[in-house]
């Protein structure tokens, strides 16, 4: 099996409220994937499904080859989950809370989690009570690595973590994965952090799938275009090419997956006149907000 992830036909309601519908995604073995999107959209709901947490309204989730609801306890830790909020034994102390999990875990590797955890410059014996979110973060992190599963799930790895901690444990991850062959699931919100690490994403809208492909084609096939007009452009948003439109009196900025030659053909077939066509260059970031929205 080549995929360690497949979703297919994936529909969840909360009530009368549509989070997704015939949602279809998979996520390949020793690949690390993304699932992008503004908060509300679905993402930790995703995660708390592919776990089992929460049965779908419709659809299958198959996870290491196993119905999601029906994960069976060794298969499970094969997985190792980071949730929101780094739920940890807070009484424990640095040396217990490890002695605690490894007894869960029969591939336990200590040097994972005292690798990554010493970098804390704390002694053995401080509790994890007295740590600030950061450090807490830490060790959630450090314990995860330390069950050697060969699925990690990352609900927003990055809370909590300043920009040396962060860079810290995505340069321990990926050393993880591509050594070992191991797959990863993540969300984050600090969406710069992921430009170089994950090799796959879909990009989730509101009850929509607004993308899904490798982040290298995101890059090169997502652009923006400006241009100036006095007519309205709201016409433009029934074309599929064109993903999201912002204007400022009468600057345009437009977005998709075309090029130059394409939007002059849309907006002479549309009748809008326009100035020069000038592209915008995009960091990832910035495409991620361009096809996402600002609001």
């Amino acid at each position: 099996m080549t995929n360690a992830i497949e979703c297919l036909n994936l529909t969840h309601c909360y009530g009368s409220k549509i989070v997704y519908e015939n949602l279809n995604f998979h996520v390949e073995r020793g690949k690390i994937f993304g699932i992008l999107g503004k908060n509300g959209m679905g993402k930790t709901t995703a995660i708390n499904i592919l776990m089992g947490f929460l049965r779908p309204t419709a659809g299958r989730c198959l996870v290491l080859g196993e119905e999601s609801h029906r994960i069976r306890p060794e298969t499970r830790a094969r997985i190792g989950l980071l949730h929101e909020g780094h739920i940890q034994y807070d009484f424990m102390t640095i040396t217990q809370i490890e002695r605690f999990y490894a007894a869960f875990y029969p591939r336990w590797k200590r040097q994972y989690y005292y690798h990554l955890v010493d970098k804390l410059g704390l002694s053995g014996d401080h509790k994890i009570a007295h740590m600030s979110c950061g450090q807490r973060s830490q060790i959630a992190l450090g314990l995860i690595l330390a069950q050697d599963p060969d699925l990690m799930i990352l609900d927003d790895y990055s809370m909590g973590l300043d920009a040396g901690y962060r860079h810290l444990f995505l340069d321990f991850l990926l050393d993880f994965v591509r050594t070992d062959q191991k797959t990863v699931l993540m969300t984050s919100h600090i969406i710069q952090d992921l430009e170089n690490v994950i090799d796959d994403a879909i990009i989730l809208g509101y009850q929509k799938l607004l993308a899904q492909l490798p982040v290298s084609t995101f890059r090169q096939t997502f652009h923006a275009y400006r241009f100036d007009t006095p007519q309205p452009v709201e016409v433009l948003r029934r074309e599929s090419l064109i993903r999201n439109i912002e204007t400022l009196k009468q600057h345009v900025t437009v977005f998709g997956f075309f090029g130059v030659n394409e939007l002059e053909a849309l907006l002479d077939k549309n009748g809008i006149t326009h100035g020069q066509i000038t592209e915008i260059p995009l960091s990832f970031e910035e495409a991620f907000i361009g096809i996402t929205g600002k609001y």
